[in-house]
């Protein structure tokens, strides 16, 4: 992806311009937040982990290592991926959005490793 920006950044923070094209990354709608407070411009859940994934990691940061790799497994064959990343190569900011509590600990952070 090289000099565009990419960041990720938790759903419940307030929109910010330099925040682009916002992305929401998780399989599920984050709870409390309306669809006009979110600002998103594009609910991308087919790039979140499987259900089967995200529940044997249950945010277990002892976990996350492992989590990370099964993740980036996930990502190398899934087809939502080139179409994303086509689309964010067009935008000058993307944000990827994620409803999780630890802003290091969470899949928004492998997937953004991961696009760039």
């Amino acid at each position: 992806m090289g000099s565009r920006a990419l960041r990720i950044k938790r759903v419940y923070e307030a929109p910010e311009p330099e925040d682009g094209w916002r992305v929401l990354v998780d399989r599920l709608w984050p709870r409390g937040v309306s669809k006009a407070r979110a600002a998103v411009d594009l609910w991308a859940k087919d790039v979140a982990p499987s259900p089967e994934l995200r529940t044997w990691w249950q945010h277990d940061p002892e976990r996350f290592a492992e989590f990370a790799d099964r993740y980036r497994a996930e990502l190398s064959t899934n087809p939502a991926i080139p179409p994303l990343l086509e689309r964010i190569g067009r935008e000058p900011a993307t944000t990827l959005l994620f409803a999780a509590h630890d802003p290091l600990v969470n899949h928004a952070a492998v997937l953004r490793d991961f696009l760039d």
